[in-house]
Protein backbone atom coordinates (compact mmCIF):
# COMPACT_ATOMS: atom_id res chain seq x y z
CA UNK A 1 0.00 0.00 0.00
CA UNK A 2 3.01 2.26 0.44
CA UNK A 3 3.58 2.28 -3.30
CA UNK A 4 -0.04 3.06 -4.17
CA UNK A 5 0.54 6.82 -4.43
CA UNK A 6 3.67 6.57 -6.63
CA UNK A 7 1.91 3.97 -8.79
CA UNK A 8 -1.03 6.30 -9.32
CA UNK A 9 1.31 9.17 -10.20
CA UNK A 10 3.60 7.19 -12.51
CA UNK A 11 1.14 4.79 -14.12
CA UNK A 12 -1.78 7.18 -14.23
CA UNK A 13 -4.97 5.80 -15.63
CA UNK A 14 -3.49 2.33 -16.19
CA UNK A 15 -3.86 1.46 -12.52
CA UNK A 16 -7.45 2.69 -12.41
CA UNK A 17 -8.34 0.76 -15.58
CA UNK A 18 -6.81 -2.40 -14.10
CA UNK A 19 -8.79 -1.95 -10.90
CA UNK A 20 -12.00 -1.60 -12.94
CA UNK A 21 -11.33 -4.81 -14.88
CA UNK A 22 -11.31 -6.87 -11.67
CA UNK A 23 -14.71 -7.89 -10.28
CA UNK A 24 -14.02 -6.48 -6.83
CA UNK A 25 -11.42 -4.43 -4.99
CA UNK A 26 -10.72 -7.42 -2.74
CA UNK A 27 -9.60 -9.50 -5.73
CA UNK A 28 -7.22 -6.75 -6.83
CA UNK A 29 -5.74 -6.42 -3.35
CA UNK A 30 -5.34 -10.20 -3.07
CA UNK A 31 -3.45 -10.26 -6.37
CA UNK A 32 -1.12 -7.49 -5.22
CA UNK A 33 -0.63 -9.06 -1.77
CA UNK A 34 -0.05 -12.49 -3.32
CA UNK A 35 2.66 -11.20 -5.64
CA UNK A 36 4.35 -9.55 -2.65
CA UNK A 37 4.27 -12.80 -0.68
CA UNK A 38 5.73 -14.70 -3.64
CA UNK A 39 8.50 -12.10 -4.04
CA UNK A 40 9.30 -12.43 -0.33
CA UNK A 41 9.43 -16.24 -0.63
CA UNK A 42 11.75 -15.96 -3.64
CA UNK A 43 14.13 -13.65 -1.78
CA UNK A 44 14.02 -15.86 1.31
CA UNK A 45 14.88 -18.95 -0.76
CA UNK A 46 17.77 -17.10 -2.42
CA UNK A 47 19.19 -16.12 0.98
CA UNK A 48 18.75 -19.70 2.22
CA UNK A 49 20.56 -21.16 -0.80
CA UNK A 50 23.44 -18.69 -0.48
CA UNK A 51 23.64 -19.40 3.27
CA UNK A 52 23.62 -23.16 2.68
CA UNK A 53 26.16 -23.13 -0.16
CA UNK A 54 28.16 -20.18 -1.47
CA UNK A 55 27.46 -17.18 -3.66
CA UNK A 56 29.61 -18.74 -6.38
CA UNK A 57 27.52 -21.92 -6.35
CA UNK A 58 24.36 -19.81 -6.56
CA UNK A 59 25.71 -17.95 -9.61
CA UNK A 60 26.79 -21.20 -11.26
CA UNK A 61 23.28 -22.56 -10.69
CA UNK A 62 21.82 -19.40 -12.24
CA UNK A 63 24.00 -19.78 -15.33
CA UNK A 64 23.08 -23.45 -15.54
CA UNK A 65 19.38 -22.54 -15.35
CA UNK A 66 19.71 -20.20 -18.34
CA UNK A 67 21.66 -22.73 -20.40
CA UNK A 68 19.16 -25.50 -19.61
CA UNK A 69 16.24 -23.20 -20.48
CA UNK A 70 17.78 -22.34 -23.86
CA UNK A 71 18.58 -26.00 -24.55
CA UNK A 72 15.07 -27.14 -23.59
CA UNK A 73 13.46 -24.46 -25.73
CA UNK A 74 15.55 -25.68 -28.66
CA UNK A 75 14.77 -29.35 -28.02
CA UNK A 76 11.08 -29.09 -27.13
CA UNK A 77 9.80 -26.06 -29.02
CA UNK A 78 12.37 -26.09 -31.86
CA UNK A 79 13.27 -22.45 -31.24
CA UNK A 80 16.13 -21.52 -33.55
CA UNK A 81 19.48 -20.78 -31.94
CA UNK A 82 22.68 -19.70 -33.61
CA UNK A 83 25.87 -21.73 -33.61
CA UNK A 84 27.42 -19.26 -31.18
CA UNK A 85 24.50 -19.74 -28.75
CA UNK A 86 24.85 -23.53 -29.03
CA UNK A 87 28.58 -23.33 -28.32
CA UNK A 88 27.94 -21.01 -25.36
CA UNK A 89 25.34 -23.40 -23.92
CA UNK A 90 27.68 -26.35 -24.37
CA UNK A 91 30.55 -24.52 -22.65
CA UNK A 92 28.23 -23.49 -19.82
CA UNK A 93 26.92 -27.03 -19.33
CA UNK A 94 30.44 -28.50 -19.35
CA UNK A 95 31.73 -25.80 -16.98
CA UNK A 96 28.86 -26.23 -14.52
CA UNK A 97 29.30 -30.01 -14.60
CA UNK A 98 33.03 -29.61 -13.94
CA UNK A 99 32.34 -27.16 -11.10
CA UNK A 100 29.94 -29.65 -9.52
CA UNK A 101 32.48 -32.45 -9.89
CA UNK A 102 35.25 -30.40 -8.26
CA UNK A 103 32.96 -29.34 -5.41
CA UNK A 104 31.96 -32.98 -4.89
CA UNK A 105 35.58 -34.13 -4.85
CA UNK A 106 36.52 -31.40 -2.36
CA UNK A 107 33.64 -32.37 -0.09
CA UNK A 108 34.84 -36.00 -0.08
CA UNK A 109 38.31 -35.09 1.24
CA UNK A 110 39.11 -35.62 4.88
CA UNK A 111 39.48 -32.29 6.73
CA UNK A 112 42.89 -33.23 8.16
CA UNK A 113 44.30 -34.77 4.97
CA UNK A 114 44.61 -32.18 2.21
CA UNK A 115 45.96 -33.57 -1.04
CA UNK A 116 49.46 -32.43 -1.95
CA UNK A 117 49.74 -29.94 -4.81
CA UNK A 118 50.43 -31.39 -8.26
CA UNK A 119 52.38 -28.42 -9.57
CA UNK A 120 53.97 -25.16 -8.57
CA UNK A 121 50.89 -23.12 -9.48
CA UNK A 122 48.88 -24.89 -6.79
CA UNK A 123 51.43 -23.80 -4.15
CA UNK A 124 50.74 -20.10 -4.75
CA UNK A 125 48.21 -18.80 -2.19
CA UNK A 126 45.13 -17.14 -3.63
CA UNK A 127 44.74 -14.78 -0.68
CA UNK A 128 47.44 -12.84 1.09
CA UNK A 129 47.34 -14.09 4.65
CA UNK A 130 49.12 -11.03 6.08
CA UNK A 131 46.19 -8.62 5.87
CA UNK A 132 45.99 -7.90 9.63
CA UNK A 133 48.32 -4.90 9.43
CA UNK A 134 46.35 -3.34 6.53
CA UNK A 135 42.91 -3.50 8.11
Amino acid sequence: MILAVPAMLLEGSGVIEWLHTCPSLLTSLLIIFGSGVLAFCLNFSIFYVIHSTTAVTFNVAGNLKVAVAVTCSWLIFRNPISALNAIGCAITLVGCTFYGYVRHMLSQQQPGNPQPPRGTTECVPLVNEKLDDKV
